[in-house]
């Protein structure tokens, strides 16, 4: 197994939350049932932590639905677009997200971006507002909805210490996430393959296990159940998004409802590519492309 390098050194916010973290396990923390308490209490906190960017975003649109004049000078989505560029300046400048994490989210939001402007030319959706921050009739802020998945994939990774055990080569995630980046644009023409790519899913990533550090100890999930679960929580958001506004889904134009559950499907294909970009960028850093049975054996 490639050795890791040493973890860089935790700024004074760090350092205070690890300090109450000792202090609270010290504390609470007297037998197996307690500490499975505070593993789960630990893992819902980080998990919020790492969806601190997309929370930001959805905190935006729901605020800006409820609360935004309609009668102002600057666009609701307009101002969407300079909250997001705040949002992102700031976690960068804090230390929040990293470099490798700023450049997984760039790259997902120009993919984002790409399949926008197929999407909405194909009428899949549609954004209902005027604003002057667009391309065509995609506005600029949808770009950070797609950035918010890789932020939150990109921030786990790191956040959780993930291990793997089985992980599949690179060069063949690379080829699925292409085959499923390819089918959202060719299956209208072509037939949707999209019922063979779940099943390549399983295939490529049915063996692999994660190994994620809710608090001391490293815990196992099969990887696929966490990428249902991810899928999942994306399309509880995409829900809030359609609810504020921020889009709309063809039958949406009159009155809002539930996202139709065939999006969950389509949400778990596309956090797949974003797991992938993930993958890559952190190849060498986590070891991700080797076999990590240390993890297993320390369980």
């Amino acid at each position: 197994m490639t050795p890791l390098p040493a973890p860089k050194s935790p700024n004074a916010v760090q350092r205070w939350l690890h300090r109450e973290r000792e202090a609270l396990r010290t504390r609470w923390v007297r037998g197996p049932w307690s500490l499975a308490a505070f593993e789960f209490v630990s893992f819902g906190i980080k998990q919020g932590w790492a969806c601190l960017f997309g929370g930001a975003m959805l905190g935006l649109l729901l605020a800006t639905f409820l609360f935004y004049p309609s009668d102002a000078l600057l666009s609701r989505y307009d101002f969407l677009v300079i909250g997001a560029i705040c949002i992102q300046i700031l976690m960068f400048w804090t230390g929040l997200e990293t470099l490798e994490e700023a450049k997984v989210i760039f790259v997902f939001h120009i993919t984002g971006t790409i399949m926008e402007l197929f999407k909405t030319a194909h009428g899949s959706w549609l954004y209902p507002e005027a604003s002057f921050l667009r391309i065509g009739a995609v506005p600029l802020f949808s770009g950070f909805m797609y950035a918010s998945v890789g932020s939150y994939l990109a921030r786990v990774w790191r956040i959780f210490d993930f291990r793997y055990t089985r992980f599949p080569p690179l060069w063949l995630q690379g080829l699925l996430a292409a085959a499923i980046y390819v089918n959202f644009f060719a299956h209208h023409w072509l037939p949707d393959i999209r019922i063979g790519l779940f099943a390549a899913t399983v295939l490529v990533y049915g063996r692999c296990v994660v190994w994620f550090r809710p608090d001391i100890h490293h815990r196992p999930m099969p990887l696929v159940v966490g990428f249902v679960l991810v899928a999942l929580f994306i399309w509880f958001a995409e829900n809030i998004g359609t609810f504020a506004r921020a889009w709309a889904y063809p039958g949406q134009e009159d009155g809002w409802h539930p996202v139709s559950l065939s999006k969950l499907g389509s949400w778990y294909l596309l956090m797949i590519i974003s797991f992938v970009l993930v993958a890559i960028v952190h190849r060498g850093t986590r070891g991700p492309g080797h076999e990590n049975q240390e993890a297993a054996r320390r369980e």
